[in-house]
């Protein structure tokens, strides 16, 4: 192909290379210029323009686009028309999108002329979705580098661009379950797992629920595998630890056998991958019970689609396996130059509910209540102050005016709740409703009782610091002999939920909910678990003096 300026008066039949303005419109790049043309031209002004030529062994870009593209499509996909040297690959139905890097690299390779980009490979795709696009760079490339790229595409064993549909299976579905588990927690997880295999074309036919031990999941599973599914999934109350532990000795149990557990993808690192003849298992790891994307979703996704998934495909998985955030994992913060000393902390907000009415207490309100001599508002206030770093917020309601009274000197703001007498969780929400009110830029909120004097700056360091939503620990709680305590603390994607509790309840049952997200940890004292709830226990804390 030749590529230069010539005379207006010798460009007839030259591909512009550039758009031009003349009179009455613009003569747009690509335009084949003709006799006509040559007027305008000289009338605008130009005594030369840039044009192409094709010489014998050149293919136009439209045609070479569209040679390209029919040698890269394979079954489910589509071809549209090519314009403008481009030519676009599109879905044909839903299903995952299979490709031949390998082909796809030594095509891009052949000249610098020829161009395809792609989506991800094993992406979840729906009809008429753009799979890719093929692009020719100049107005021309040599029919010699055309068929040596053809040719490469040629010899695959298999298209270098395909959609496997997925496959409607009918899967059974276990859950384990330990004292405390809540039935809301289980009737969640089938919803979310259920909405999941509806989306892609299949359903979840049965499910069974058992006590978290070998015994009772062998049993359950075994009578799972009689009704012949065509795949199983397995949802441990406990995750799994270990090739040894309760779910994946269940499977070995009813003749299963273990393929591979664990996977470089986060969310999923917990997950078990096994079969029984034909039939694939599926251990879930705790990120299942959230509709989020997740490892889950990949293998799941594969294994629908009539991909086989072995142990080595898993193990390729790690790069793109920090799986991309969304509104259900923690955004990292930018951070200004200032902000960069604090060593990118989270932003945590400390919530102080001392709105409750006392009654167990008669007539004294216990907030106001001193204990060494401080009344224990103040000692909860304090030890909040101590750690949290995007301001101390005191939910107020009973005797109002006393306990902004006593706080009169301290740095916080003052959230009065009108409905307290409905219960904690509206001086929860108030609270919540208050911080997004603000529009502060907070990854976190620290739930604090203001019935709890023995709380410490150390209890709370202790939980800023485990406090890292992105790795996982979204909800921390301190741990004393066993027994959870108070505060929590809870990532940002939580806000939405905890504002919709209703009644004298707080947010402890989403510990439950979101079991995966939870981090235990351990203290130095009882301090967590004391709260003074009526004159005895207030007694009994003093005398402790």
């Amino acid at each position: 192909m030749k590529f230069g300026a010539v005379a207006v008066d010798d460009c007839a039949g030259g591909i512009l290379a550039h758009g031009l303005r003349v009179p009455g419109g613009v003569f747009k790049k690509g335009r084949v210029l003709a006799d006509d043309d040559i007027g305008a031209l000289r009338e605008a002004g130009y005594a030369q323009v840039v044009v192409a030529r094709l010489e014998p062994g050149d293919v136009d870009e439209d045609t070479a686009a569209a040679a390209l593209a029919a040698a890269l499509a394979g079954d489910g996909v589509g071809v549209a028309r090519a314009f403008t040297g481009r030519c676009n690959l599109f879905a044909e139905h839903d299903g995952l999108l299979l490709l031949d890097r390998k082909g796809l690299d030594a095509m891009n390779g052949v000249d610098e002329a020829m161009t395809v980009a792609t989506l991800a490979s094993h992406a979840r795709v729906s009809a008429r979705q753009l799979l890719a696009t093929i692009k020719i760079i100049p107005f021309a490339v040599s029919r010699d580098a055309l068929e040596r790229a053809r040719g490469i595409l040629g010899s695959a064993s298999a298209a270098a661009v395909r959609v496997a549909p997925f496959r409607r299976l009918d899967v059974v579905l276990a859950q384990t379950r330990l004292p405390g588990t809540r039935d809301a927690v289980l009737d969640k997880t089938a919803k979310v797992i259920g909405g999941r295999l509806e989306g892609l074309g299949s359903r979840l036919v049965r499910e069974v629920r058992c006590d978290h031990s070998e015994e009772a999941l062998t049993l359950a599973l075994g009578g799972l595998m009689e009704d012949a599914p065509q795949m199983v999934l397995m949802v441990g109350a406990s995750a799994i630890v270990d090739r040894r532990d309760v779910v994946p000795a269940a499977i070995n149990r009813v003749g299963g056998e273990l393929d591979h557990f664990g996977m470089p993808v986060d969310p999923g690192n917990l997950l078990l991958l096994a079969h029984r003849g034909e039939t694939p298992i599926l251990g879930l790891p705790g990120c299942a019970r959230s509709p989020a994307y997740n490892g889950f979703d990949q293998v799941l996704e594969r294994l629908l689609a009539g991909v086989p998934v072995g142990a080595a495909d898993i193990m390729t998985m790690g790069v793109g396996g920090l799986l991309k955030e969304t509104h259900e994992r923690a955004q990292p913060r930018a951070l200004t130059e200032a902000e960069d000393t604090d060593h990118h902390a989270p932003r945590v907000a400390a919530l102080v509910l001392a709105a409750g009415q006392s009654r167990r207490m008669g007539a004294r309100n216990k907030l106001l209540e001193a204990v060494d001599g401080i009344p224990m508002v103040i000692r909860a206030v304090d030890a909040a102050a101590g750690g949290a770093n995007a301001g101390v917020y005191v939910v107020t309601g009973h005797e109002h005016e006393e306990v902004a009274r006593t706080l009169t000197g301290r740095h916080v703001r003052l959230v009065h709740n009108p409905r307290y007498r409905e219960g904690l969780s509206t001086s929860l929400a108030a609270g919540l409703a208050a911080i997004a009110a603000r529009g502060e830029d907070v990854d976190g909120v620290l739930v604090c009782l203001g019935d709890m004097p023995r709380v410490t700056r150390a209890h709370i360091k202790k939980l800023i610091e485990a406090f890292d939503p992105l790795e996982g620990r979204g909800i921390c709680v301190p741990l004393w002999n066993g027994k959870r305590g108070h505060p929590v603390l809870w990532a940002r994607r939580f806000f939405a939920e905890m504002g919709d509790v209703k009644g004298d309840v707080g947010a402890r049952h989403l510990l439950g909910e979101y079991a995966d997200l939870v981090c235990e940890i351990p203290v130095d004292d009882d301090g967590v678990l004391l709260d003074v709830d009526s004159p005895a226990a207030l007694a009994a804390l003093r005398g402790g003096d």
